[in-house]
């Protein structure tokens, strides 16, 4: 049975190795998860190739370059002046980095190469040093700096950047105007229900997240899809996400088909019913246990082929869900437009 209006599935990937953990976690318990970058994202850009599947990348503009001489050529003159200065990434490159550092853990022109040689996936923005838009002390002026290096950076390499995945999923909406301003036509907004709600600080929230890990097996709050007609264009969308892609756990091993049938639900819920499903994750995430990450992600493409047989569910990015909505009637309610 083929659907009127075809749903969708969009994956999103946060690449920011290092830079998206510093101040979280140190380099030598987190440095098996960043070694295994390189293998993590070979396998998915073969899955997606198998499977024919549409992917945005964000890219942490940091990323771009080879070494710690390129980040000083192409930082801007205004960094982010946090509160908590440990967030900024350029107190990590003041104060740890060294120029003999294992340039795994910083950087990856290479891996961003072969990303965007890769048919249908696309290259977006992470801003250019993993920039916290809600955090004390920030301000508009030090982010547009900072947007313009992440874009200034990519289009050396030839790369338009057309969508904007906010660090921390910390969105500032009176950022948004400054992202269309620089011909961004698209971003992430985070799920639906205030455990989502993303606020400074948010990992100190645990109350919030601990009703995120229950919402991983359980359906606290919904499928989290949405009519596809939401999807406008022209201006700066909100294409909201609908489930995080969490690594696998050994100690969480006994929940995994729970965790698995919670993302087959809702991407069948979508196929069914004409929507949009949005799973997002961090190459990062991948580094270890990647077979037993693999495995599920082959799963969810399996599913996704599946539905696609008896739904007509189609496969995009964050750009291109736009353009394949392009002759439908659009919402424009303050929440998914500017």
């Amino acid at each position: 049975m083929i659907v009127a209006q075809p749903g969708a599935m969009i994956v999103s990937l946060d690449f920011e190795l290092y830079w998206g953990v510093h101040d979280v976690i140190s380099l030598d318990k987190y440095q098996h998860n960043l070694i295994g970058v390189q293998q993590a994202i070979e396998q998915m850009l073969q899955l997606f190739t198998d499977y024919n599947i549409q992917a945005t990348w964000a890219i942490v503009g940091l990323l771009y370059c080879h070494n710690k001489k390129e980040i000083n050529k192409f930082k801007p003159a205004l960094t982010p002046n946090y509160t908590n200065e440990k967030l900024s990434a350029y107190h990590l490159i003041e104060n740890k980095l060294k120029e003999d550092d294992d340039s795994r853990f910083y950087f990856a022109p290479t891996l961003i190469n072969q990303i965007a040689q890769t048919p249908h996936q696309e290259i977006a923005t992470h801003t250019f040093s993993h920039y916290y838009t809600l955090e004390p002390e920030q301000t508009l002026a030090q982010f547009t700096a900072d947007l313009d290096a992440a874009i200034r950076i990519a289009k050396m390499h030839n790369h338009t950047v057309s969508s904007i995945i906010f660090p921390r999923n910390q969105i500032n909406k009176a950022y948004l105007q400054a992202c269309f301003d620089k011909g961004i036509t698209a971003y992430r907004g985070n799920e639906r229900g205030i455990i989502y709600n993303i606020k400074q600080n948010e990992r100190k929230r645990y109350w919030k997240r601990g009703m995120r890990f229950i919402d991983r097996y359980i359906n606290l709050t919904g499928h989290q899809t949405y009519p596809i007609q939401e999807v406008g264009e022209n201006k700066l969308h909100n294409i909201p996400a609908s489930r995080f892609l969490n690594p696998y756990s050994s100690s969480l091993v006994m929940f995994e088909r729970v965790r698995l049938r919670r993302i087959k639900r809702a991407m069948t819920y979508a196929a069914k019913h004409g929507e949009v499903f949005h799973l997002w994750w961090h190459p990062h995430n991948f580094g270890i246990h990647l077979t037993k990450n693999m495995s599920v992600l082959e799963d969810i493409l399996q599913h996704y082929v599946l539905l696609k047989e008896q739904y007509g569910f189609i496969s995009k990015n964050m750009t291109t869900i736009l353009s394949e909505n392009n002759t439908i009637n659009k919402i424009t309610t303050e929440e998914n437009i500017i």
